[in-house]
């Protein structure tokens, strides 16, 4: 039947496949959203309960995203050595640790010690399952199947919102500690169904096992020729001879990461140096923009806006998730039609705008003596905006555009090094968030973010060409090849040919 690869798979089932193994994959990024959202609600009862300082609040708050330095950054070698699935069983593993600590939270310490560890989870999972979504996609479907780790973690936030919200009446010793510690449940059944997934294919060649990698590939291209063609086009990204047949070779040269930091920090090629500037900047403005302080610190600022009842605060922050989510799986209808290039710079620009007006409403409420309904209205209007904007552009493509750059041997240290950047600010804005408006005030706070984000945007229309359908790498000169040298024109060879 037309359609059909050799296994018999037709183009609808191999897409439905791949869609499964990234969503599954995708799973541990739902129990890293869910303990970011959750928290946001669970800081009001814990603080009243353990009796802590503000100070403390934003060790927890952060704590877990600069721990997730660890992981992120031993995860590219680890994901190289062992593949790419058996590092989401070790981050469910040691995510579910880390949220039995949590969940019994005796002290302060103890609850530290949960988060701490289930950082290190956090960032093994946002390196590998992006790059396990993309190494099992095809170019036509790779940005929606690439941004799935981002829709996950979108939905866990919003279902943090919704368990504060339903859980806020339990009594307050044990209301708190079930929000957080449900999520190991989750993180046993990940670990136990990820088994079922298949291997990348790209690891496998890399490990020599060309049989396994075009069975995995027949199963989830939409016909048996993009199947062979995605097979040599890794194959000559590995090394390994395009016209080999054999079913196990030797890798022309060792891929476990040995040489691989060399390469990327020591002595780049211009081409390597651009790619890494491109990865690494998006990773950094994503939350220099200054999301997280609005998906940790929501009560808080609409409590600043004039609303005082913590009912009303848990629900209007449960709305908050919700257009998160929906604009998120808004953005991935969008990115393998609009592209990456004008999804980002659209969602940038609102964001400096929603930034500002969020500024203005919150200094208005905050210099007046009583509540005022239309400084109110602005800031529930703006933050939700500010929230729509990000999540249609910068979320998704943050994580697709990292994943998809990199050549194929630089992927997985140059993958955990976007991870880094991205925890060390998500920790940085997180820990430092309620200080900060203390010290420049709330409205300031703001201001200050949409300042970052105008250098956010004047960098991505420099330095980041669209990636859309480009392969990693292609042997024939293409419309994609010519596009990329116009918007990249220094770039002589494009990093998907390296």
């Amino acid at each position: 039947m037309e359609g059909q690869g050799e296994s018999g798979v037709s183009a609808r089932g191999a897409k439905t496949y791949a869609f499964a193994c990234a969503i599954i994959a995708s799973i541990i990024s739902i129990l890293m959203g869910y303990d970011t959202g959750v928290m946001s609600g669970a800081m009001l009862f814990m603080k009243e309960d353990l009796n802590i300082q503000d100070e403390q609040v934003e060790v927890l708050a952060g704590i877990m995203n600069i721990c997730a330095l660890v992981g992120s950054l031993t995860a590219g070698r680890l994901s190289d050595w062992i593949g790419r699935r058996y590092t989401i069983v070790v981050a469910s593993i040691i995510f579910f640790v880390g949220a039995v600590l949590m969940g019994l939270g005796l002290n302060y310490g103890m609850l530290f010690s949960g988060r701490c560890i289930a950082g290190v989870g956090v960032g093994y999972a946002l390196m590998v399952a992006p790059v396990y979504s993309a190494e099992i996609s095809s170019p036509s479907s790779r940005g929606f199947l690439t941004s799935l780790p981002e829709i996950c973690i979108s939905a866990g936030i919003l279902l943090g919102y919704v368990s504060n919200y339903f859980l806020r009446h339990l009594p307050l010793k044990y209301g708190w500690r079930l929000m957080l510690g449900v999520a190991a449940v989750p993180s046993v059944m990940l670990a136990v169904g990820i088994l079922a997934m298949p291997e990348s294919p790209r690891w496998l060649v890399m490990q020599g096992r060309l049989r396994d990698a075009r069975e995995v590939l027949l199963r989830v291209s939409n016909t048996k020729e993009e199947a062979e063609l995605r097979l040599r086009e890794i194959k000559a990204a590995a090394g390994v001879d395009e016209s080999c047949t054999d079913d196990v070779v030797e890798p022309v040269a060792t891929h476990r990461g040995e040489g691989v930091w060399k390469e990327l920090l020591l002595r780049p090629t211009p081409a390597v140096r651009r790619i890494l500037i491109a990865a690494l900047g998006i990773h950094f403005f994503e939350h220099a923009t200054g999301i997280e302080a609005v998906v940790l610190y929501t009560p808080r600022i609409f409590k600043k806006a004039g609303i005082s009842s913590r009912s009303k605060l848990l629900f209007v922050t449960m709305g908050m998730g919700v257009t998160k989510t929906a604009f998120i799986l808004v953005a991935t209808f969008l990115l393998d039609k609009v592209g990456r290039r004008p999804l980002l710079l659209t969602s940038v620009a609102g964001m400096i705008l929603s930034l500002s007006s969020l500024g203005i409403g919150l200094t208005m409420a905050d210099h007046s003596q009583q509540t005022l309904p239309w400084a109110l209205g602005l800031c529930i209007a703006s933050l939700l905006l500010f929230v729509a904007f990000f999540s249609v552009g910068l979320a998704p493509v943050t994580w697709v555009y990292s994943s998809e750059i990199f050549p194929l041997r630089l992927r997985a240290q140059g993958a955990s090094m976007g991870v880094a950047v991205n925890r060390l600010m998500n920790g940085t804005v997180s820990m430092t968030f309620i200080s900060l408006y203390k010290a420049i005030t709330i409205g300031g706070a703001f201001f200050l973010f949409a300042g970052i984000a105008v250098l956010a945007w004047i960098f991505f229309f420099f330095c980041c060409p669209e990636t859309k359908g480009c392969p990693w790498r292609g042997s024939r000169r293409s419309s994609a090849r010519d596009a990329m040298e116009a918007q990249w024109p220094r770039s002589r060879e494009l990093p998907w040919r390296m």
